[in-house]
């Protein structure tokens, strides 16, 4: 639980299961969903492995680069307090991330390069065909890789990394 690890971002987070105040456009979320900075997007951090150096976060809305630059913000506000803990594998849940608008990929770029070091990377896990179609269409996928794990959310969080490491040390090879 985010709220409750001293290392994590939203540590001392209080959620109200009955207030619900948060909202992408004119849709409430759940007030469980954490604020980072984005406008068109909240996360969920789902756990964090201090020994294995991975986290497993989900998104949900929409990912915008363009007007928001929601790279940078989730870089500078999330990942990169992460990384000074030792984080350098990162799973993204986006199957609730419904749209990407891009800009440039510098922010990409040097968070691959940030993260190549340590033998670090980035996975997104289950997002749509048609965001996928946008991420590719901006050449993302040099910096970041794409994954479908069906039935993920029955899976324990070491079965997911393992599965994902397993598969980018085999493409590597």
């Amino acid at each position: 639980m985010a709220e409750e690890d001293r290392m994590s971002p939203f540590y001392g987070n209080e959620y109200s299961e009955f207030e619900y105040t948060k909202t992408l456009y004119n849709y409430y979320v759940h007030p469980q969903w954490d604020e980072f900075g984005s406008k068109t997007m909240y996360m969920k951090i789902l756990y964090v492995d201090y020994e294995l150096h991975f986290a497993i976060i989900e998104l949900i809305g929409e990912w915008n680069d363009a007007i928001e630059n929601d790279i940078m913000t989730i870089r500078r506000n999330i990942t990169d307090l992460m990384f000074d803990l030792g984080i350098v594998k990162y799973i993204f849940m986006c199957e609730n991330v419904l749209n990407f608008h891009s800009s440039d990929d510098s922010y990409y770029e040097e968070w691959h390069e940030q993260l190549e070091d340590d033998n670090g990377w980035v996975v997104i896990l289950n997002m749509p065909n048609a965001t996928q179609h946008d991420f590719k269409k901006a050449r993302i996928t040099h910096y970041i890789n794409f994954f479908d794990l069906d039935q993920w959310r029955t899976l324990k969080p070491e079965i997911i990394y393992q599965t994902l490491d397993n598969e980018l040390m085999r493409r590597l090879d």
